[in-house]
């Protein structure tokens, strides 16, 4: 039997009396009679009627609710951030609710749309890498709607964000590969237009300039970070003349499609080549050799961005856009420690 919701639309009706006036009454209000509060009451109980919260906020204009649009939902990068969201937004009395854009720029602009139709009270965004036109931002800026980015941002001059050092996460590794022996070191980028390539690319020039080490075109690879673009991206820095001794990917996914390309092509990591990826995926750890990566403090990053968002949210006013950038750390592993030659 289907479940029947019974609205205060349906409670005044059986009553003959108006909607507000059931309202008052199931509050106890002082304007209301106690004979009469009594009989809403009753019919309440009888009809098992429950508040809904959600067309509560709408009469406030307020949903208590902010959207949170990422990239993809199986990463265990954009999980970590959302799980740092959601405690944040939960101890502040607010829902989330999350899509993926799946890295279309047409799903993101549909999914924004519709986030803004269900009237999410703010939106925490991460781009996806076909976005490189920010239009679609324009309306929610007109409107004064909080928004906030994280990772993968634009426009920081108006919107705040929350980002980690990719410059210095970057020059770090380079150096690390050239202090274990690596001087042709390589870089599998991504999509140009996209932030955190345009910041780990600066971060990797700055540590060869630090070695020493030539600046070299043939070393820079790009791709959709997808494992299929990266395969092709490790083929091409294989197929050169003085291939590469360590390659920095873009991300670990990234990262493990160019080490198994690496190995199907009989090269062994890390003495042939060396490797480090970026975010720190679970499942660094279990492949073979295990990664060196470079660990995002997500859960954190989910939070500030929390924070930042509600602030907006609390002052009625989206005040001066702040940028956030968060350290990372180098966790090491097997896959960029050279074995000492004898």
């Amino acid at each position: 039997m289907e479940k029947v919701h019974v609205s205060l639309k349906d409670l005044a009706k059986e009553l003959k009396i108006s909607i507000s006036s059931v309202s008052r009454a199931l509050k106890n209000h002082p304007d209301i009679s106690p004979e009469l509060a009594q009989k809403v009451q009753e019919l309440a109980r009888q009809k098992n009627y429950k508040p809904n919260p959600y067309a509560i906020r709408l009469l406030k204009h307020e949903s208590k609710t902010i959207g949170i649009v990422i990239p993809d939902i199986v990463t265990y990068f954009y999980a970590s951030v959302i799980s740092g969201i959601e405690s944040y937004t939960k101890e502040k009395g607010y829902s989330i609710v999350i899509s993926s854009s799946q890295e279309s720029y047409q799903k993101e602009q549909n999914i924004i749309e519709n986030l803004l139709n269900l009237r999410v009270d703010g939106l925490i965004v991460c781009l996806s890498q076909e976005t490189a036109d920010y239009k679609h931002f324009d309306k929610i800026l007109e409107d004064n709607t909080p928004l906030v980015f994280f990772d993968r941002v634009c426009r920081t001059s108006e919107i705040s964000s929350v980002v980690a050092d990719n410059f210095e996460a970057a020059r770090n590794v380079t150096r690390h590969f050239y202090e274990n022996g690596c001087t042709r070191i390589a870089f599998i980028n991504g999509p140009n237009h996209l932030n955190i390539s345009k910041e780990r690319l600066a971060g990797y020039i700055e540590g060869l300039k630090d070695c020493g080490l030539k600046i070299s075109n043939d070393l820079l690879a790009s791709c959709n970070m997808t494992p299929e673009g990266a395969k092709v991206a490790t083929q091409k820095l294989l197929a050169l003349k003085v291939k590469p001794d360590a390659i920095l990917s873009i991300n670990d996914t990234v990262a493990f499609s160019a080490m198994k390309e690496v190995k199907r092509r009989g090269y062994k990591i890390p003495d042939d080549i060396a490797f480090v990826g970026f975010t720190d995926e679970f499942h660094a750890s279990i492949v073979d050799p295990e990664l060196t990566s470079v660990m995002h403090p997500t859960f954190e990053m989910g939070q500030e961005a929390a924070r930042l968002l509600i602030n907006q949210l609390e002052s009625k006013t989206p005040g001066t856009p702040r940028q956030v950038v968060m350290k990372t750390t180098l966790v090491v592993r097997d896959s960029s420690i050279k074995k000492q030659k004898k």
